[in-house]
């Protein structure tokens, strides 16, 4: 299953780099797409969407599905 969730406040590579790791730490999760100039990350896997919000906002980052 894969689950697109909107990501806002990156601004560089490094930023892409970390909502990234936040989100291959979820359970459940078995890749990850990350585009900072779309606002989007691509999460496939069978991760809870609640998660997923939840880690890229610990990382310091808005998000939604």
């Amino acid at each position: 299953m894969s689950t697109t969730i909107t990501v806002e406040g990156m601004t560089c590579g490094h930023c892409e780099q970390t909502v990234e790791e936040a989100l291959r730490e979820v359970s459940g999760v078995t890749d990850v797409a990350v585009d900072r100039e779309a606002e989007q990350a691509s999460v496939d896997g069978d991760a809870d969407v609640t998660a997923l919000v939840q880690a890229v906002e610990d990382a310091g980052y808005t998000a939604h599905a």
